[in-house]
Formats: C-alpha cells, sequence, structure tokens
C-alpha cells in the first residue's frame, strides 16, 4: 500500500535536510547524501495529502480558529496507541516541541536557573537552554548492556539550589533506547523530592520498533503528575516537521494557566492552518502507514547494524529500539573523532550528525539518520565502505 522505496527528488524545494548540506557540512559535492536532521525521505500518509488538497482547493486560507477538533485528534491517538488518557483541557498549543520547551523555561524559570539535561541528548535542548539565558546542568548517561541509563544517584549529588528542570527525551535521542516504567517513575521521584519540573519530551513515543512499548511519564508515574509536562506531536512520526505544530500536556492547571499566559504574551496563539490540518490528518487517518513504516524502518536498521560493523572494522552501533537515527560509536576503530569525520564526509560524502553535539559523552559518536528509501541507504553503506577501505584492509592483514 505504501512504497517507502520511491526515491523522492527534494533538492532545490526549500528542503532543510537536503539544500542545506553545503552550507552547514562544507560538502560541497552535488551528489551528497544527507543523514544528519530527523526528517524521513518519505512520502506522508495519504490521508494527509488529501486533507491539504481539500484545503488548497477551498482557495481561501484565513485565520486558523478552534483547536477543539485537533486536540480531539492527538487525546484519541495517545489513548489508542498508547493507552494514555488526556483531558483535552491539560493541551497547550505550540508552534512545535523545540519552541514548547522554551517557553516552558520561561513560564516556570529565571535567567541563571539550571535546567538538568541527560547526555549525550538531543541537541536543541542545549540551545534552547541557553537561548533563554538558563544554565545547562549535565548528568551524563550511563552505557549498560547496550542502552543508556540513567544515573539518578548522580543527578541528586549534582543538584543546586537553583536547579528547576528537568529535560529528558522520552524515548531517548539519539541512543534509540526506550526508557521502562520503572526508570521514569524513579526519575519523577527525584524531581518531586527535590521541587523539580519534569518535562518529558515524548516526540518520537510512536517510532518504537520490534514491538517494544513506549511508556508515557505521565501513565508511569501518575502520583506525580502534578510535576510533569509531557510534549507531543505528530510531525517526526509522520514526517511532517515543515507544520511546526506540537503541543505541551499536563494536567496542573496552576502550570497550563502560566504556559497559556506565556504563549500568549509571544503572540503564539494564532495556528498555522496548513500544519494543523496535516498533523489533525496524520492521526486520524495515519495508523496503517505508521504500522507499515516501523516495519520498513526495522528492516532499515538491521540491515544498517549488521553491515556498518562489517564495513568498518570497530564500529559499534548502539542498538536501536527506537526513533531512525542510529547512534554509532567508532572509538573502537583507533582513528581520531576527526579523521572518522573526514571520512564520512570528504570521501562518503555523507552529512552525519557529530557526536559532539549532543553534550559530554558524544566526542566518539555520530548520529546517522535511515530513514530514507533502501536504494539511497545501501548507496550510503557503499560510500562508507569505500570511505573505510584501508581500515579492513589493515585488519585482514
Amino acid at each position: 500500500m505504501f512504497d517507502f522505496d520511491r526515491v523522492i527528488e527534494r533538492r532545490g524545494t526549500h528542503s532543510t535536510k537536503w539544500d542545506m548540506i553545503a552550507k552547514l557540512s562544507g560538502i560541497e559535492a552535488p551528489d551528497a547524501l544527507p543523514m544528519w536532521v530527523a526528517d524521513m525521505d518519505f512520502a506522508a500518509p495519504p490521508g494527509v495529502t488529501e486533507a491539504l488538497m481539500e484545503e488548497v482547493k477551498r482557495a481561501t486560507h484565513g485565520y486558523y480558529a478552534d483547536t477543539g477538533s485537533w486536540a480531539a485528534a492527538l487525546v484519541e491517538w495517545m489513548k489508542r496507541r498508547h493507552k494514555l488518557t488526556i483531558d483535552p483541557a491539560w493541551v497547550s498549543q505550540t508552534p512545535g516541541i523545540v519552541s514548547g520547551l522554551g517557553l516552558i523555561l520561561q513560564a516556570t524559570t529565571e535567567p541563571g536557573d539550571e535546567v538538568v539535561v541527560f547526555p549525550p541528548a538531543y541537541h536543541a535542548f542545549r540551545k534552547i537552554i541557553t537561548a533563554n539565558d538558563r544554565r545547562i546542568l549535565d548528568v551524563q548517561l550511563v552505557e549498560k548492556d547496550g542502552r543508556y541509563c540513567m544515573d539518578l544517584a548522580a543527578l541528586e549529588a549534582r543538584l543546586t539550589p537553583r536547579t528547576k528542570v528537568v529535560f529528558y527525551c522520552n524515548p531517548h535521542n539519539p541512543g534509540g533506547t526506550v526508557w521502562t516504567a520503572e526508570e521514569t517513575r524513579a526519575l519523577a521521584a527525584v524531581c518531586a523530592k527535590r521541587n523539580l519540573l519534569l518535562v518529558s519530551d515524548e516526540i518520537h513515543c510512536d517510532l518504537t520498533l520490534d514491538g517494544t512499548v513506549h511508556v508515557p511519564a505521565l501513565t508511569a508515574a501518575p502520583e506525580h503528575a502534578d510535576r510533569i509536562i509531557s510534549c507531543f506531536a505528530a510531525t517526526k512520526t509522520f514526517n511532517l516537521a515543515g507544520a511546526h505544530a506540537g503541543a505541551c500536556v499536563t494536567p496542573n492547571a496552576q502550570l497550563k494557566q502560566n504556559l497559556d499566559q506565556r504563549i500568549m504574551a509571544s503572540g503564539l496563539s494564532s495556528y498555522n492552518s496548513f500544519g494543523m490540518i496535516a498533523t489533525e490528518a496524520a492521526w486520524r487517518t495515519g495508523e496503517a502507514w505508521l504500522d507499515a513504516l516501523l516495519l520498513y524502518l526495522a528492516r532499515n536498521r538491521d540491515a544498517f547494524e549488521t553491515r556498518i560493523k562489517e564495513i568498518i572494522p570497530g564500529a559499534r552501533p548502539m542498538r536501536l529500539a527506537s526513533t531512525y537515527l542510529t547512534w554509532v560509536d567508532f572509538s573502537g576503530t583507533g582513528l581520531a573523532p576527526e579523521d572518522v569525520a573526514d571520512r564520512v564526509a570528504s570521501r562518503a560524502r555523507i552529512f552525519a550528525s557529530p557526536g559532539e553535539q549532543f553534550g559530554p559523552g558524544g566526542a566518539t559518536w555520530l548520529r546517522l539518520n535511515i530513514a530514507m528509501p533502501r536504494p539511497l541507504l545501501d548507496e550510503a553503506l557503499a560510500r562508507l565502505a569505500g570511505a573505510f577501505e584501508d581500515l579492513r584492509s589493515q585488519t585482514r592483514r
């Protein structure tokens, strides 16, 4: 039903992923492949395209009013897909998750306050914290049995009176770890004990592989729900990043009021019609598409993880339980991180996300986006094989 193998030409279409390669990476080759930003190269669900076409046919694109049906679509999706019950009154619409994070900081903290991050972690956390004149408090993740774990003892030891908020990816980006209910509950308990706000970025919650179950923070720790804000969106799930539509959800009425006041003060209480239409349609019509996508992504992951270890001796991908962003450690190759990065960029002509941008613990890693048609993935793997051919020759000697 869905042709994920189809290669869609995106160059020259105002695509950040494709059209900003040279500017952001320095790779000037016209055949450069982007494996960096979290943007899939697949057509969105047909129901989304149909809904947008109906809007285009009407040819009157005025102000969007009443988020009720949009919030209802989110509520129904989370109930159906994740068994999470949300009251529509808990939902604050924002122009994307990252902007929502900034609005949360402005609504709940003061300049100079500290925000906990568990690195390696989504690089936009770091950017939005510093852009709002708040301070990053890093508590590095620990790798155990091929996945990341949070060191909550280290967290408690590092907290100060200025620490106000904890940001965490649930599921994790870039490692692809799916946190258990016990892990999230333990984190929420620390937040309650130390009077911290827990902000759970759940934008990748629909992208779990092999039947792995995502546990929303509000499900894992209902006894601490009054200090949790969960962030949801359809944009990563259905390849709609350009829609710029997300939701911050909290049952704490005072928190929501503070957040809504900040949204109003920032002039963000008017919404992009096309983004709202697209994301509502995705939640209402995209489930079969998503189920097919997850199978395709799992096959891409398996092919990538198997092949990368064969073509680059010493490369070690973290097993991807969610997202489509593979996290590969190159420390076992014996090569300096800058040598690895140069081979990937100059020889393979691939733009990957450098590990250091995800904070402490990422220096020897690269993040590579595998949400692409299989012909492009095969081409990328062939290029990587060529870029590290001498390493394989040395290993065979």
